[in-house]
């Protein structure tokens, strides 16, 4: 698979990104993958290579740019180390959804622009964190968005007024969500509150839930789940396949 480095453009700075590409002539249908808490690390960069090699152009990008050259995270310490888990959730919670809305226009943008990408829309996955970025990109650049999808993304139908289910209404993607069973950050109560909500907005959508722990699909977690981890791709060829390709 091929890997290009280039930067986005941003009103808050610029955003490190990579573009990894199947082999082969394109162009081929954009996906902008999302990652978790841990952010982008080689992990996220080999789930990009893999999704490519499904037939598609994917953006990882540095969502956590505006902190300039960060250290990097080990995920199988970040959440038992004091200082490692304070510092990443500085991080998470530096990010406002206004800031999410800016730098989604930003990378919905450069990817549509990209020679190797075909169409007029594009798709989105996202993990953990990354799953709420997911679904508000596809809330805030519906005309772009063609499919979105969440896999154990924390957060998203909470009571806050600008949680991620409160832009169904502008959702025009096709969604997929898979949550993980006994996950504290998407309760039974955010399930119930997220599904009722796509249903309410007429989106074509898919809630599950997978019999895995929170991080089943990222290979560097340890609640890493093999299983879990193909149905992913399973269901994310399925849902770009009929969005994204037709």
């Amino acid at each position: 698979m091929a890997r290009t480095d280039f930067t986005i453009r941003t009103p808050d700075g610029d955003a490190p990104a990579t573009l990894h590409t199947p082999e082969g002539d394109g162009p081929w249908p954009g996906v902008i993958l999302y990652p978790d808490a841990g952010g982008v690390r080689p992990t996220m960069h080999d789930m990009a290579a893999h999704l490519a090699v499904l037939g598609y152009a994917v953006l990882l990008p540095d969502v956590y740019y505006r902190h300039g050259e960060w250290a990097p995270f080990d995920v199988a310490t970040a959440f038992t180390d004091p200082d490692q888990r304070a510092r990443l959730g500085e991080m998470v919670g530096s990010m406002t959804s206004e800031m999410v809305a800016i730098d989604a226009e930003a990378y919905v943008t450069s990817l549509l622009q990209r020679p190797e990408v075909s169409g007029t829309a594009v798709g989105t996955t996202g993990y953990c964190m990354g799953g709420a970025l997911s679904l508000r990109t596809a809330g805030t650049q519906p005309e772009r968005v063609a499919a979105a999808a969440s896999f154990h993304g924390g957060n998203l139908a909470t009571d806050s007024v600008d949680s991620p289910h409160r832009l169904a209404d502008r959702i025009r993607a096709a969604v997929y969500v898979a949550g993980a069973e006994n996950d504290d950050s998407f309760p039974a109560e955010q399930y119930q509150r997220l599904d009722q909500a796509l249903s309410d907005a007429g989106v074509s959508y898919t809630l599950e839930t997978y019999p895995a722990a929170h991080g089943f699909s990222v290979p560097d977690n340890p609640t890493h789940d093999d299983e879990a981890e193909q149905r992913h791709w399973d269901a994310l060829q399925r849902l770009y396949g009929a969005a994204l390709v037709g």
